[in-house]
């Protein structure tokens, strides 16, 4: 009986419910939404194709939303739907009276044109985008009464009146209204009737004095936002009205400095943004009157001058943003010790500085947030008031030179503490832990420091919950401690440039594999890579360069799917290159240099789209460079010096078209400098601002006859080719006048012949050009003296003649080592001095078929040959013809007899001329 009960009940509540569940979209709003289909595309549009006339389900089709409790249509969002050939669009907007819980209507960038008068309200709609159209006057007579938020960026008019404002009188309902991305230069904003509106946006829009004025009728306002407001904006026109405004954001604009002066008018105010507004001189004295101010952000501007003494009025004030500005902030931040309510103060890129008296004052507030960085004089020791901060979550102190011992007691006294920098803070003496675990401390960055002993073992059982841990640039000694296993959060390790012994170990990687960067660089760790990093499948980032790892790379390494950079340079790996790598690996840097590799370069890297950076160079490759080199399409940095390599340059590297840097030296290549290389317009300094380069990144490259390594962002900035000490031949491309970004060149220690291209004068920004120790001929171009960037040049132990550039620019700083050994060229810096009786080279007498200057080691050769061959062919002669070897030893008997005779005759007339 309960049972039947329970069924009879279950079946009522069905039948019940499919009274009110829809089953699909109401009918009439199907309808509807096919007859607003055919106006988009009237007369001939093809949008939106999911809209089936047979279909019952509209809540299904595209860019609607149905409510889950009513099945009425809610949300109509329709942005870019009309085709643009079909033209403007005068829409009817009793296409949307249907739609009686229509709340958020979005009909952007769909070249609306105008809307057809309706004398109905659509009274649900409360929101309405009309972004990117071409209206000019919204409504005639009567607007959606419950609207509150409307949208009409980037609105297209025709002529400088923007009358679609004039109508906006209909929606006397609106609370936010966004204008942004227009131009109202020259346009009143007739905003007077919207007595509700409590939010306005108007940025990225072009105002000027009289566009803003109206504003001051905004009684009601909240909220303004001027976020890349273009024009100076000044105060008069609405700053000094805006009675109850509560909060003003400015961001990326530039503001006129009166709006500083009269700041202090709008006392309702609670949060004020002005940030990169360009804003210059001291803080203005007119601040201190807003005293319901909760947050102040004037970060970024051109503030100069000291904190001035009555901030400490903002008794409201709970957050304070100063950064990047010029303010003398003292590192007590005595000013401030009046705000009891102040949470977070940051004042990053500023000039901090030690006040003589650190006084013993306690301050009111209890900070949650502290960023300080210096441009300065350092402090001489922590400030007091630090001592007394027991709330603290974030610290920054970076670059304040303050000199003592770890600050253990930091993280003792703020149980909260979560983030905590101190780099390069002069901080010395060994690392000291907290008494007991902290459990929320999750950042520690102490590098660049002095800290000096081993890292204590048991670090990870008092910092358990650590997710960063940066101690690199100390001197720490000693092994990696086994504790930091303990650390099951750890994502970014750097124990790089410290004085650490002994192997990576296996727990580190087999207890935690979370890594993301794993950086171990510049110590004197050795053995192996531990095979346990294996399951580390998070990996991103790992760099164990500079120190005494080996045999050999394992082959893991090569399939690990996240890993981006990969440094194993300097060290004692051995062995080939491994043959394939995982062609879904996402490796984009690959460091493999100073190592002891050997075999050649196999295909390892073949069809790897991602790749932008192959450093092999200083190992033992031999083979030629192979062609599939040319399948890296995204490769920009190829060092390859300091091998073995041989044979021609692959014409393969022509297609590597965003190439910025490319060193073969020190090789055994052999042909002609490819023009193709060239001709493409490489080699030109990184502008794709989608590339994010690693601040881990670095090239190693010879220039200005030094070797430098660059790093960060500034190997965007350089762009080089260094083709040195091969077998090169043949003559300078012509094309390289393309190369007009490129900063060094250097092509010395080869065979190369013909002349230097007067289009090198077209190399702007070259800084390092070697052209020396080849077997260049003719003049130097006079032209090269437009180089004003050039620092370094050689053409020495060559053939060239003439005379050398004029004294000018920064060749009048080039000496005579630059040009030594070109026997036929003269004038200064050489101490050959050119005039007219000197003797013309043998470059100007012959034509270009002679080849130039005569070499004379080949001279001596081909003499010797020829004179050898002459003495074979007359032996052979006379050994053949007995005739002619009668003869020749008549001859010969005959002319010895007479030499002898003669002697003989004379002797007695030469012996009259003796001395006695």
């Amino acid at each position: 009986m309960g049972l039947f009960l329970h069924m009879l009940v279950l079946a009522i509540m069905m039948v019940s419910l499919q009274g009110w569940v829809p089953l699909g979209c109401l009918e009439e709003e199907r309808i509807a939404l096919l007859h607003l289909k055919d106006s988009l595309n009237y007369p001939n549009g093809t949008s939106l194709p999911s809209w089936i006339k047979d279909d019952a389900q509209c809540c299904d089709w595209e860019h609607i939303e149905c409510s889950s409790s009513t099945g009425r249509v809610i949300e109509l969002v329709l942005d870019s739907t009309r085709n643009e050939e079909v033209g403007d669009w005068y829409f009817n907007a009793s296409l949307f009276r249907p739609f009686q819980q229509l709340e958020w209507l979005s009909l952007s960038y769909n070249r609306i044109a105008g809307w057809v008068e309706i004398k109905e309200s659509l009274s649900s709609v409360q929101y309405l985008l009309l972004d990117g159209n071409n209206i000019n006057k919204l409504v005639a007579s009567r607007g959606p009464n419950n609207l509150r938020y409307l949208s009409l960026k980037n609105i297209t008019t025709n002529g400088s009146s923007f009358q679609l404002l004039s109508s906006l009188g209909a929606f006397p309902n609106l609370t936010t209204v966004y204008l942004n991305d227009n131009d109202f230069k020259g346009t009143i904003l007739e905003l007077q009737n919207l007595s509700s509106l409590k939010k306005l946006y108007l940025n990225g829009c072009s105002l000027d004095e009289n566009s803003i004025q109206i504003l001051g009728a905004l009684s009601s306002l909240k909220y303004l936002s001027l976020y890349e407001v273009s024009g100076i904006v000044s105060s008069r026109g609405f700053l000094n009205i805006l009675k109850n405004l509560e909060h003003l954001y400015s961001s990326d604009s530039t503001l006129d400095n009166s709006i500083l002066q009269s700041i202090g008018t709008i006392t309702s105010l609670k949060i004020l943004e002005l940030v990169k507004c360009r804003l210059n001189g001291q803080l203005p004295i007119g601040l201190c009157n807003l005293n319901n101010l909760q947050e102040l952000d004037m970060r970024d501007n051109d503030i100069s001058g000291f904190l001035i003494p009555c901030l400490a009025n903002l008794t409201s004030l709970q957050r304070l943003d100063l950064s990047s500005n010029h303010l003398k902030i003292p590192m007590s931040l005595s000013p401030l010790y009046n705000l009891s309510k102040l949470k977070s103060f940051h004042g990053l890129d500023n000039e901090i500085y030690a006040e003589e008296d650190d006084h013993n004052l306690s301050p009111k507030f209890q900070l949650q947030s502290l960023y300080l960085s210096n441009h300065g004089q350092g402090a001489r020791a922590f400030p007091r008031f630090l001592y007394h901060q027991l709330n603290l979550q974030s610290l920054d102190l970076t670059n304040i030179q303050m000199k003592g011992d770890f600050p253990n007691w930091l993280i003792e006294n703020n149980t909260y503490l979560k983030n905590l920098y101190l780099e390069n803070c002069s901080l010395s003496g060994p690392f000291l832990l907290p008494k007991n675990s902290h459990m929320n401390l999750s950042i520690l960055s102490i590098s660049m420091n002095y800290l000096q002993g081993q890292i204590p073992s048991e670090i990870g059982a008092h910092l358990p919950r650590l997710t960063v841990l940066s101690m690199s640039h100390n001197g720490f000694n000693g092994s990696i401690p086994s504790s930091l296993s303990n650390m099951s959060l750890l994502r970014d390790l750097d124990l790089s440039n410290n004085v650490l012994t002994g192997r990576i170990p296996k727990h580190l990687t087999t207890s935690l594999c979370l890594f993301n960067f794993l950086i171990l660089s510049n110590n004197s760790l050795q053995g192996a890579i531990p095979d346990s990093m294996s399951n580390c499948s998070s990996l991103q980032l790992l760099d164990v360069s500079n120190n005494n790892l080996s045999p050999r790379i394992p082959g893991w390494i090569w399939s690990m799917s996240f890993l981006d950079f990969l440094d194993l340079s300097r060290n004692n790996f051995s062995g080939p290159l491994p043959p394939t790598i995982s062609t879904s690996s996402t490796l984009r840097y690959v460091y493999l240099s100073r190592n002891k590799l050997q075999g050649l370069i196999t295909k390892a890297f073949y069809n790897f789209s991602t790749l932008l950076t192959l450093d092999l160079s200083h190992n033992n490759l031999i083979g030629t460079i192979p062609e599939w080199i040319g399948s890296l399409s995204k490769l920009r940095y190829l060092l390859l010096s300091y091998n073995k390599l041989e044979g021609e340059i692959p014409i393969q590297l022509c297609k590597l078209d965003g190439l910025t840097l490319i060193d073969l030296s020190h090789n055994h290549l052999s042909g002609d400098i490819l023009s193709c290389m060239t001709s493409l317009a490489p080699f030109s300094a990184l502008t794709d601002a989608t590339i994010v380069e690693t601040s881990q990144q670095y090239l190693e490259f010879t220039t200005k006859n030094v070797s430098l390594i660059y790093r960060g962002s500034i190997v965007k900035l350089f762009s080089g080719i260094d083709f040195s000490c091969n077998n090169f031949t043949g003559k300078i491309p012509p094309e390289i006048e393309n190369l007009s970004k490129i900063k060094a060149l250097n092509l010395s220690h080869n065979s190369l012949i013909g002349p230097i291209p007067p289009t090198f004068s077209r190399l702007k920004e070259i800084e390092s050009l070697d052209l020396s120790h080849n077997k260049l001929d003719g003049e130097i171009p006079p032209q090269l003296t437009e180089l004003f960037s050039l620092e370094i040049f050689s053409v020495a132990h060559n053939n060239l003649s003439g005379k050398t550039p004029a004294r000018v620019a920064q060749f009048a700083t080039f000496e005579e080592s630059c040009y030594k050994d070109n026997p036929f060229l003269c004038g200064e810096p050489l101490p050959k001095i050119c005039g007219a009786s000197m003797l013309p080279s043998p470059t100007s007498m012959n034509n270009e078929d002679n080849g130039g200057f005569i070499d004379m080691e080949v001279f001596y050769v081909s003499f010797g040959i020829a004179y050898i061959m002459v003495l074979l062919v007359i032996v052979a002669v006379l050994y053949i013809n007995p005739y002619w070897r009668r003869a020749w030893f008549h001859f010969t008997e005959v002319s010895i007899n007479n030499c002898y005779y003669f002697v003989v005759d004379n002797l007695p007339i030469l012996s009259k001329f003796r001395f006695s």
